[in-house]
């Protein structure tokens, strides 16, 4: 078997694996929240930063859902990790945005943050701050979810097929996934632009 087909069977078995019940939690959570007015904050690091930009866009245009993803102000971000630490980034831009009870945030993350490992706890304080003001959290995390996947109201976990490939199946299967939810018909309000193409 070439290495091109091990990477393929493994994300064919990883969508044989996920866990149906989880994305339609996280597509219940997320129509909740647009039904009640409140607005999505979708948080990544890295190369789920990348795709929580991406996400936005499709949230808003697709869903009708008011979404943001701190990481798209590089300014705000910058300034806050040079006087106030990289780990409260995104709690301090939730603060100032006034998170509250009818919002929700959607995590994705490779590890879901962990704080004794030291990795991504600007992505637990966010939870962590989210749950203070009563908002829901939703994840989309690998490995053990971590933080993330003990704390959310509900979060869909990419399931491990190999440990060599957690971080580049993960990162892909959080686009498999929101492109999913965004074409839920719980959450879908406007036809994508090619398939109103006749």
């Amino acid at each position: 078997m070439t290495f091109s087909e091990q990477f393929l069977a493994e994300a064919v078995e990883i969508i044989r694996r996920v866990d149906v019940a989880s994305v339609e939690a996280v597509a219940q959570l997320l129509a909740a929240c647009r039904a009640g007015g409140g607005r999505l904050f979708i948080l990544g690091v890295g190369g789920s930063a990348a795709n929580a930009s991406h996400a936005v866009n499709d949230f808003r245009k697709i869903c009708g859902l008011e979404a943001y993803a701190p990481t798209d102000n590089v300014s705000e971000l910058t300034a806050r990790t040079n006087d106030e630490g990289w780990a409260g980034v995104f709690e301090g831009w939730l603060r100032v945005s006034r998170l509250r009870s009818s919002d929700a945030l959607l995590i994705l993350s490779v590890g879901g943050g962990n704080l004794e490992k030291q990795v991504s706890p600007n992505l637990v304080a966010a939870v962590q701050y989210a749950k203070t003001v009563g908002a829901r959290v939703a994840g989309i995390v690998g490995r053990d979810g971590g933080y993330t996947a003990q704390a959310a109201d509900a979060c869909i976990l990419v399931p491990v097929v190999n440990p060599q490939h957690v971080t580049p199946h993960t990162e892909a299967f959080q686009a498999v996934l929101w492109h999913l939810l965004v074409t839920h018909p719980s959450l879908k309000a406007a036809e994508t632009k090619w398939e109103s193409v006749r």
